[in-house]
């Protein structure tokens, strides 16, 4: 693998199994034992699999379940900010299978993969030491009946791509962004994400716990914190919650 020039340090390795309750849940522990970064877990269907705020995600098969290890160290953009990375690289590959209907997905903050502004993908990531293990569960063929959102499989926009298939675009476009996250910081991630983000302007509501904002995006701060602008002109900085389209 290329990184503009320099071999990559990380070795990707690929597992897939035919069930498991959460392939988050089995990087988590794996983590704990040692398991490297570039370690990917695949399966084809997840008994167990969840989304941020312990939201359920449904797991028909044709879709992609999948979670990878990244290590953290000192003097690297904030952990958080994999989420942006992961964003830009997702986007970057359904974008490649999409071809001509690309100009239908968008980036939802901090993470979701719109297509057509419905919930096409999404990811989790969660902390054990310096491990980072991010959660992607991509609707490649079937988009799953939620009761609180709709949503939209790949599909939708042209033929499903094979799961194994779109894991390894997905594997060397995401080794790609975290060198550069990595090497250049966090700047050439927010640029790639706004490029790739609905416009400017768009009306979002943001919820906060039990407080519910609505506002105009605004971008995103130097940090990858939401900007929304009020009715009233006044500039709100988000750094988490739940974000929808209004």
């Amino acid at each position: 693998m290329d990184y503009g020039g320099r071999a990559s340090p990380v070795l990707i390795q690929i597992r897939t199994v035919e069930e498991t309750g959460s392939t988050n849940a089995d990087l988590l522990t794996a983590a704990c034992a040692g398991a490297p970064e570039g370690t990917w877990l695949r399966a084809e269907r997840q008994s167990q699999g969840r989304g941020r705020t312990g939201r359920g995600w449904q797991s028909p098969r044709g879709n992609l379940y999948a979670s990878t290890i990244v290590h953290v160290h000192p003097g690297e953009p904030t952990p958080a900010t994999l989420a942006l990375v992961t964003a830009v690289a997702l986007h970057e590959t359904a974008a490649a299978w999409a071809g001509t209907e690309a100009r239908r997905l968008s980036i939802k903050w901090p993470n979701d993969l719109l297509a057509n502004g419905i919930k096409l993908a999404g990811v989790l990531l969660e902390r054990e030491g310096d491990a980072v293990v991010i959660g992607l569960g991509v609707n490649l063929a079937e988009a799953p009946s939620l009761p609180d959102r709709a949503t939209i499989a790949l599909s939708a926009l042209g033929a499903a791509p094979d799961p194994a298939a779109f894991l390894e675009d997905l594997t060397q476009s995401l080794a790609r962004w975290i060198a550069r996250w990595r090497g250049e910081g966090l700047a050439p991630i927010r640029a790639a994400w706004l490029a790739a983000a609905h416009p400017i302007g768009t009306a979002l509501q943001a919820a906060l716990g039990d407080e519910k904002i609505e506002g105009l995006f605004e971008g995103l701060d130097a940090e990858g914190a939401l900007r929304l602008r009020r009715a009233d002109g006044a500039i709100v900085t988000i750094h988490a919650g739940d974000v929808f389209l209004a």
